[in-house]
């Protein structure tokens, strides 16, 4: 359940109730009606500004329909208290016993608790890490990566279709690169002497297993062979060769994308002269002359008529060319053509997660798909995502580099594991930078957040196994549990570890709007700190402990509490794509 939405329609009850005895107007709109957690705790669990967003409405004053309003809520049995707050907000108490009910909602929807319909089960195309197929992955694609996967599954659980899909770059220059440097290793594969790598190609070692592989596919014949023979084998051979280890680097990270998407096809396929046909068709190209870049106009700048997108009416700065002089496709316009690809297989709403280096594509890209989803019917959001910073012990700190020139993904994942790797990512805001210290991240403390949620999962396991050796036949399935005396949880710190737990419904929904799944790491950090509360005050008052000797009704009421708090911490674990825990070693 979430407890807010309950809520919700509860004080939309009410406000349909005083309508039809005449107190109210009727057929009031409350679109704009929230309900929400208090900004101070101590005005209670719930406020609602109900009063105030239909005051223009009522023609009333915001403070008369509050106090109606609240007169109302006062005969709701769960509400234990109403108050009305300056110019006319709403604040609730709600009784333990509702509070109390809650874990027994958690025990009986298991896994499922927190799912959300709120998507309604439209399509969302998500698009992460897309990496040139040149190498494997760097440190620098790990929080794209991380990233994406999180919002995917955020998304998934808040009932949307989500498709996780890759963009393979395998066209362009880069990829003539990784052929010429894959034929250097297959002459080495052949015994020559190659010397230093030549300024200009790959020097990654990454590429000595691809030039074996070469030498067991074609043997000696393009050893000496004119590049217009092998150029095109070569590059389809070794861009696979570097998507298979991308995929194996994926997969330690716990990523299992299921659509992979080639660039090559769109070029091949003479996809992208249908996305600019249509667009031409709808008036959106023009052949035309962009001024020079201002303050920056080049010597060799001349004036030149260029096939171009109206990018300007659809709110980027300038006008953008889809040609090259020498006819070739620009970059750009194998964009617009891989998002009308995603648009006619049926998303309206695609994500892309791209690094911050590529903030100046935006604007550009947003307009495009505005003017291929005619005008606005689809949309795309780009989520950047800011550098992280290596360090080891709070200096800055650099990995062996097998790769050649970068610190690559599986050196920090078999530094500290993919769990670790994934959780540390999501504590920060995608567009904020963030520091990756590989002592802090490992470190068994309280500032380190993810040991600090795994301990809370593992400790609350622990304690249901001591309980079970406490008490004889003690029986603590979930559906056992959720028969437990709920009323016996009347302590403050067991209600408040209640009102944490059942913010998990709202906190995903909101996350899963906003775009945002850092929000569940903050999230069950805060859960977590609530339950090591009450352990802690356990230790001081033998009363508090979850397992009391001699009494085990009151033991079976806390074990049906904390584990619920276990089902949640899993549930939200498994949205980051970290594993929960049930013995910390």
């Amino acid at each position: 359940m979430n407890v807010f939405s309950y809520f919700r329609t509860v004080i939309e009850d009410c406000l349909t109730a005083l309508a039809k005895a005449g107190d109210l107007p009727g057929g009031m709109d409350c679109s704009a009606l929230s309900v929400e957690p208090p900004r101070d705790a101590s005005h209670g669990d719930i406020a609602t500004n109900a009063a105030l967003v239909l005051s223009k409405q009522a023609k009333m004053k915001p403070r008369d329909i509050a106090e109606k309003l609240a007169e109302a809520l006062r005969s709701v049995d769960a509400v234990e208290s109403v108050d009305v707050a300056g110019p006319g907000f709403i604040n609730l108490s709600i009784s333990d016993s509702f509070w109390q009910k809650q874990v027994q909602e958690v025990l009986k929807a298991g896994k499922n608790y927190g799912d959300s319909s709120l998507g309604k089960g439209e399509k969302v195309n998500v698009e992460y890490v897309s990496a040139n197929p040149t190498g494997p992955l760097h440190v620098g694609h790990v929080r794209g990566a991380v990233f994406g996967d999180a919002l995917a599954n955020l998304l998934s659980k808040a009932g949307y279709e989500v498709a996780k899909e890759y963009y393979i770059n395998d066209a362009g220059s880069q990829i003539d690169t990784l052929a010429r440097s894959a034929h250097l290793r297959y002459q080495e594969a052949h015994g020559r002497d190659i010397g230093e790598i030549p300024e200009g190609l790959y020097p990654g070692d990454y590429l000595v297993a691809v030039g074996e592989g070469l030498k067991a596919e074609f043997g000696d014949q393009y050893l000496d062979a004119p590049e217009e023979d092998w150029l095109l084998k070569f590059k389809e051979f070794a861009s696979s060769a570097m998507m298979d280890l991308v995929r194996e680097d994926l997969k330690a990270l716990g990523i299992e994308q299921e659509v992979f998407f080639s660039e090559r096809t769109l070029h091949e396929s003479g996809r992208i002269g249908e996305a600019i046909e249509h667009l031409r068709s709808k008036g959106h190209i023009y052949e035309g002359v962009l001024e020079p870049p201002k303050g920056m106009k080049p010597e060799d700048w001349e004036p030149r008529e260029q096939t171009l997108f109206r990018a300007t009416a659809f709110g980027d700065d300038v006008d953008r060319p889809l040609q090259k002089s020498n006819g070739d496709y620009t970059y750009f316009a194998a964009d617009i053509a891989y998002h009308h690809d995603k648009y006619l297989r049926g998303f309206k709403h695609m994500i892309d997660i791209w690094g911050a280096d590529h903030a100046g594509y935006v604007k550009r890209m947003q307009s495009a798909v505005k003017a291929i989803t005619d005008g606005g019917e689809g949309d795309l959001d780009i989520r950047l995502c800011q550098l992280v910073r290596l360090f080891r012990n709070g200096e800055p700190f650099k990995m062996s580099k097998r790769a050649g020139n970068f610190v690559t993904l599986r050196d920090v994942v078999d530094e500290v594991g993919p769990d670790v790797t994934r959780f540390i990512m999501l504590t920060r805001k995608n567009d904020a930078p963030l520091d990756f210290d590989f002592a802090k991240v490992t470190e068994q403390s309280k500032d380190n957040p993810v040991f600090y949620v795994q301990y809370a999962h593992a400790r609350i396991c622990s304690v249901l196994r001591k309980a079970m050796e406490a008490f004889d036949g003690l029986d603590t399935a979930d559906a056992a549990l959720s028969n437990a005396k709920l009323s016996l949880l009347s302590d403050a710190s067991e209600i408040s570890m209640i009102r944490q737990m059942a913010l998990w419904p709202r906190l995903l929904e909101s996350a899963a709007e906003a775009h945002e799944p850092h929000r569940i790491a903050f999230y069950l950090y805060d859960l977590a700190s609530e339950f090591h509360s009450f352990w802690n005050k356990g230790n001081d008052n033998p009363s508090l402990r979850f397992v009391i000797d001699g009494d085990e009704e009151l033991t079976y009421a806390r074990l049906a509490l904390i584990r619920a708090i276990a089902i949640v911490i899993a549930s939200g674990l498994d949205v980051l794509g970290v594993v929960p825990v049930e013995e910390m070693r």
